[in-house]
């Protein structure tokens, strides 16, 4: 498992990108250790560019220190464009693919550790790291935008497996709210729209058919809980004996 850590982050622009770019090459753990601005998770450009990440609040962490964003780590690579006296610094295309296996590790958890935009990391950050690695550059520029560094680190450790299956439009349903939105329009065409008790079993049975078992996702669901709505439902997961939050999502259904 691999966790990114942004030691004092100040760009909401690449914290979103590197959110959008944990989740292109996850499974992958973001966290944010004191960062510059407090409202840096609340401004329209982390919003833009972290825009289709789903269930943010699962992939993201903030803290107040290094110390707490490693304590759950087993080895920790520090990731610094500047050479630091007495510290060997590794070169990425060395070191990533004994990485790479050791990220693979059912029992391992990978930090990868970077420094702040405009400063770097500092002497304490860096001597907290079991290693620390540079990425090779042109000599005309020495160092990386921190989430292109980030992109390539994490393209680098990707292996292809555990890929995310979310379908375009939203995250596919959990069971809990298929079942929701499989009662509510059961209810709702059933008890509103069917002018006889025949065509409330027809209707009941179809829908059963179509939304017992069809793939859908967030989006399908939005659209079809309005729907029932416009045609007469109040109705909440509550109603059909349901938990209302079988799992955290930034985008409620309803």
């Amino acid at each position: 498992m691999k966790k990114v850590i942004l030691a004092r982050p100040e760009g909401p622009r690449n914290v979103g990108m590197i959110l959008r770019i944990c989740d292109n090459f996850g499974p992958c753990e973001l966290v944010l250790v004191s960062p510059a601005r407090p409202g840096l998770l609340l401004h329209p450009d982390f919003e833009q560019m972290s825009h289709g990440v789903a269930q943010v609040e699962s992939k993201l962490r903030v803290v107040d220190s290094m110390r707490e964003a490693l304590s759950d780590c087993t080895y920790a690579v520090g990731f610094t464009a500047r050479v630091r006296d007495n510290i060997v610094r590794e070169e990425w295309n060395d070191v990533s693919p004994r990485l790479r296996e050791f990220a693979a590790g059912t029992d391992e958890r990978l930090a990868l550790v970077f420094g702040a935009e405009s400063s770097g990391m500092t002497v304490d950050e860096a001597e907290m790291c079991q290693e620390l690695v540079h990425i090779r550059t042109a000599e005309d520029h020495t160092s990386l935008n921190l989430a292109v560094s980030v992109g390539v680190i994490l393209q680098g450790l990707f292996t292809g497996e555990e890929v995310h299956q979310a379908e375009p439009g939203g995250v596919n349903l959990s069971g809990a709210e298929r079942e929701f939105l499989r009662q509510n329009l059961r209810y709702v065409l059933s008890e509103k729209v069917a002018r006889s008790a025949e065509a409330a079993r027809v209707i009941g049975l179809s829908v059963d058919r179509v939304f017992g078992h069809a793939r859908l996702t967030t989006s399908d669901a939005r659209s079809w809980h309005m729907m029932a709505r416009a045609l007469g439902s109040d109705k909440t997961p509550l109603d059909f004996g349901l938990d209302p939050h079988p799992r955290s999502r930034k985008e409620p259904l309803n």
